[in-house]
């Protein structure tokens, strides 16, 4: 295993902010590096760059393959489950919300965690969330025990789209969040029977309907579905707010399982209150179960989805534990009474929104390894982004 001190972001537009005291295990990568290591640097990086051409680089939570993150317990245990967290999305910020769970479920839950991130155009090595074909790495859901995924339009290569069939042809679980909804686009199909527009609704019970909310106005309240009370994804959640808004959901019947509902609340206040709303009667679901059968029509798989899931939404701590109770249910795992979900390293979410600039991502060069552990990615909001108070700022910008 190959290890490289490497130093921080001096992007203009991307801050990175050290994390708590690291571990046993990777104490060493924050010391500074010695003067002997220093010598042999430029050797060390030479190597370096012709084996992440071989997409064989492995380290302490860095770039594992290009496009791609990996997240590593303490200790990998033999029967440790393998999560594939798969972030791009314009708007939601997916590239901040999905190093952030894997840190979560690698530390906490002693999952092997691979991040897959929407890349530059052309080979490009750094993140562009904007771009729609840009996913690469996804043949990592060849191992992978779990698919998370939070994308929004995307067109995969059909290389890439084949790691995506062969997954679902598997019948392994998913958990679809936010814009997951409208993860694809196009005719272009997962084997034979799924197109790229159908992935929502066929896999997770529900495609891109509306904004019942007003957008970067009102936010979306959980409300636990009557009678769901118990389910093993509930354990311990009691106050989800999510300043994303409530989504239209119509598609879905019998065969799912609604777990809380969305009420439409007066502003993004944590602490607003639900409107008396015709738009309430009745609340939209905002997380649920959907049973799926496979492209191949061989196989059946479970999936959990919410509509909630913009970085910011993250704020919540009982957003972030059903998601990790969900990823414990879909591995057969138990669910603990209340589930552990502190940050592992400070969360900066930025707010949600498009960034039309087209030169945004290539200026911030942002890469997968900046999401590493002890690491805090800093992201402006967008332009024109409403006050959000309600969560951590660095002390830099406060």
């Amino acid at each position: 295993m190959l290890h490289i001190c490497v130093p921080q972001s001096t992007s203009p537009l991307i801050g990175t902010v050290s994390g708590p005291p690291p571990s046993a295990r990777n104490r060493w990568q924050q010391s500074r590096c010695s003067a002997a290591f220093c010598r042999v640097l430029v050797q060390v990086c030479l190597l370096a760059a012709a084996l992440l051409y071989c997409g064989s680089v492995s380290a302490q939570g860095t770039l594992s393959a290009q496009g791609t993150l990996v997240l590593e317990p303490d200790t990998v245990a033999p029967d440790s489950k393998h999560v594939v967290l798969v972030a791009g999305d314009e708007e939601y910020r997916s590239e901040q919300v999905m190093p952030m769970l894997g840190k979560i479920l690698s530390r906490r839950y002693g999952f092997r965690c691979t991040v897959v991130f929407a890349m530059g155009p052309d080979g490009a090595t750094y993140i562009d969330a904007n771009n729609q074909q840009g996913l690469r790495g996804l043949q990592v859901l060849e191992t992978a025990d779990l698919m998370i995924i939070a994308t929004r339009f995307r067109q995969p290569s059909p290389e890439q789209a084949g790691y995506v069939t062969q997954y679902l042809n598997s019948g392994r679980p998913l958990i679809g969040l936010r814009t997951a909804t409208h993860a694809f686009r196009g005719a272009q199909k997962f084997g034979e029977a799924i197109s790229f527009d159908e992935f929502g609704l066929r896999i997770l019970g529900e495609q891109w309907v509306s904004h019942h909310g007003r957008h970067k106005v009102e936010g979306a309240r959980g409300v636990i579905e009557p009678g769901a009370e118990n389910h093993p994804v509930l354990r311990g959640v009691q106050d989800v707010f999510a300043p994303s808004d409530v989504y239209g959901v119509q598609h879905l019947t019998d065969m799912d399982t609604i777990l809380m509902r969305g009420a439409i609340t007066e502003t993004l206040d944590p602490k607003s209150r639900v409107l008396d709303d015709e738009r309430n009667r009745p609340m939209q679901a905002l997380a649920w179960l959907h049973p799926w059968s496979s492209p191949d029509g061989k196989s059946h798989g479970q999936a959990f989805c919410t509509t909630a899931g913009a970085a910011v939404d993250f704020v919540s701590q009982d957003l972030r534990r059903m998601v990790v109770n969900a990823a414990l249910f879909l591995t057969g795992q138990d669910v603990p009474a209340k589930a552990d979900v502190e940050f592992v390293d400070p969360f900066f979410p930025a707010f949600y929104g498009f960034i039309a600039d087209d030169t945004f991502w290539k200026t911030a060069n942002l890469r997968p390894d900046d999401f590493a552990f002890g690491k805090s990615p800093i992201i402006p909001d967008p332009p024109g982004s409403p006050a959000w108070p309600f969560r951590s700022v660095p002390e830099p910008l406060k």
